[in-house]
């Protein structure tokens, strides 16, 4: 899965909910990432020189307590500060971006890895010359539960984060998901036999519910606005990134006897790293005001702690004054929006009105993007390869690195381009191309297996089409469609519909293949496919250049 960029809609629309009213010279960036007041359409007003500002000032100080409002009439002296202040909240420097992004998104890196390193690590560990082991001949529902055991912890790592995210805030959860990804490699790569290689396979995958889980959030909230966007994007990179690194340790220790252990093993420095700079890094400003609006933590003591980590993640350039201001701002803006909230929205209000019709869109995208077989052409790439004529493991495996080449570079297409084309666009076509390369390669195994060319320029077309389209798009989309009320439970089942659906599609591919054999099983994902290209043409909206307050009045309404 990439779960790449899932939430930084959470924060923007919370944003959007901000009632400051501030003329037009005033309106700027905050460093908490919080949306500009231009975005708030109605909700932001510009009083005129020449009007009586009274009426609008008893107005929006009857609406709200702790409205601040300025106009025209502060003087130039006030103007003059507000323009510096906007200068300031606009610049930023990249250094102190870097590692907030980096060691979250090394979360990102270590999902996408285990998939890679999956992929020839069932290789390895079935062969009777190269496992290292006497309990090497492994049945096929038994080989499903090494491939799927990670999804299956990550699945439960999901509801685990669902429970405790909150209180651990997003700088810990990570840390204790780096520290569960240690655990987790050891446990496999020494595991002295099955069960022992199942529970650490768990461990890890729990491991992964946690990051893919708090690495979004933690980026989204600690980025600057102006590249926030782009960051985010970015992490999608890392998890193919990851994927292809995880290929390459494969292709290295496949002839090794009891490689399987290095390919398992190898991720546990890379964790190590991620927990050292996860420790290393101030907690999230946001969680941190979050935590005092909500009464479990002193609102002046969070004050002072946002404001100190908002200077390490902003470096020099933005003054205290600006840092407590904006402070200010969010604290107002986390207060309006559960002011207007009421009360969070309960699990079953996803099944009603304009909830429902989003979970349609957003869970239905990351339900087809598993169940037309994308978990399984990744954890199976090099036995697909064997298949193909690559007879030898260490010949698939390199195929599989070229393949994981491909990927990076047709995601990169899709983070630069989906806000210029649009999501429906590249969802349809992307759809389409998955329909088809499922459909070569049920020919190839029915009527084509003397031209392995088939089979390898099926998997890339597949891959290609799937990074374009329900790779990064069915996460953004889930980002953006949710309504406020119940957004933070919507995109709760959304990961979990994900996770559930990606083991089971895993854990079933060796049994069906067995029963159905190859040549039908493609066929049946290929189905899916179509399925899937009707639901998106009839059902997923284009959400292009609209505000989230226009996706929810447009588009749920």
């Amino acid at each position: 899965m990439a779960t790449c960029g899932l939430l930084p809609s959470l924060a923007a629309a919370t944003a959007a909910r901000t009632h400051t009213i501030l003329p037009l010279p005033f309106r700027r960036h905050s460093p908490l990432g919080r949306r500009s007041t231009s975005a708030m359409g109605a909700r932001a007003f510009h009083v005129s020189q020449g009007a009586d500002p009274q009426p609008l000032l008893r107005d929006a100080a009857a609406g709200h307590p702790r409205l601040r409002v300025r106009t025209h009439a502060q003087g130039e002296g006030d103007a003059g500060r507000g323009a510096a202040a906007e200068g300031e909240a606009a610049a930023f420097s990249w250094a102190p971006v870097i590692l907030p992004f980096l060691f979250p998104a090394l979360g990102g890196l270590l999902f996408g890895y285990d998939i890679g390193a999956t992929s020839g690590a069932t290789i390895s560990l079935q062969s009777a010359d190269l496992s290292g082991t006497t309990w090497f001949s492994l049945s096929s529902v038994q080989l499903g539960l090494v491939a799927s055991g990670s999804l299956y912890g990550a699945l439960g790592g999901s509801i685990l984060a669902y429970r405790i995210a909150d209180f651990l805030g997003r700088r810990i959860e990570l840390v204790t998901a780096a520290v569960l990804y240690i655990l987790g490699a050891l446990v496999t790569g020494f595991a002295p036999n099955f069960v022992v290689l199942i529970i650490g396979r768990l461990l890890y995958g729990i491991g992964i519910g946690l990051a893919m889980h708090g690495a979004p959030l933690y980026i989204a909230e600690t980025s600057p606005p102006q590249i926030r966007g782009t960051l985010i994007s970015l992490k999608e990179l890392f998890i193919v990134l990851g994927i292809l690194f995880g290929y390459l340790i494969g292709s290295l220790e496949i002839d090794t006897a009891g490689g399987w252990r290095y390919m398992f093993g190898f991720s546990a420095p890379l964790a190590a790293i991620m927990a050292i700079g996860m420790w290393t890094l101030p907690p999230s400003p946001r969680w941190l005001l979050l935590r005092a609006v909500q009464g479990k933590g002193s609102v002046e003591d969070n004050k002072k702690k946002a404001i100190q980590a908002l200077r390490t993640l902003r470096g020099r350039l933005v003054s205290d004054k600006v840092l407590a201001d904006d402070i200010d701002d969010t604290i107002v803006s986390i207060k309006a929006a559960y002011a207007d909230q009421g009360s969070e929205g309960n699990i079953w209000e996803i099944f009603e009105g304009a909830s429902l019709k989003a979970f349609i869109i957003g869970g239905g995208l990351v339900l087809f993007q598993q169940i037309t077989g994308q978990p399984s052409v990744l954890y199976y790439a090099a036995s697909i390869l064997q298949t193909a004529g690559f007879t030898a493991a260490s010949d698939a495996a390199r195929v599989s690195i070229l393949i994981g080449l491909f990927k990076l570079l047709m995601t990169g297409v899709a983070v630069f381009k989906v806000d210029d084309i649009g999501r429906r666009p590249l969802l349809i076509g992307g759809v389409g191309g998955i329909a088809l390369s499922l459909f070569l390669l049920a020919a190839y195994y029915k009527i084509l297996n003397n031209l392995p060319f088939v089979a390898v320029g099926a998997l890339l077309l597949y891959v290609g089409a799937y990074q374009v389209s329900f790779g990064p798009i069915s996460w953004l989309m889930v980002s953006e469609i949710f309504p406020l009320r119940t957004r933070g439970r919507g995109i709760s089942l959304a990961v979990l519909t994900n996770f559930g659906s990606n083991a089971l599609v895993t854990f079933a591919f060796s049994p069906l293949q067995e029963i159905l054999g190859p040549a039908n099983i493609f066929f049946l994902f290929g189905a899916i496919a179509l399925l899937s290209l009707v639901f998106v043409i009839l059902t997923v909206p284009e959400t292009k250049g609209l505000s989230l307050e226009e996706i929810e009045s447009k588009i749920l309404k």
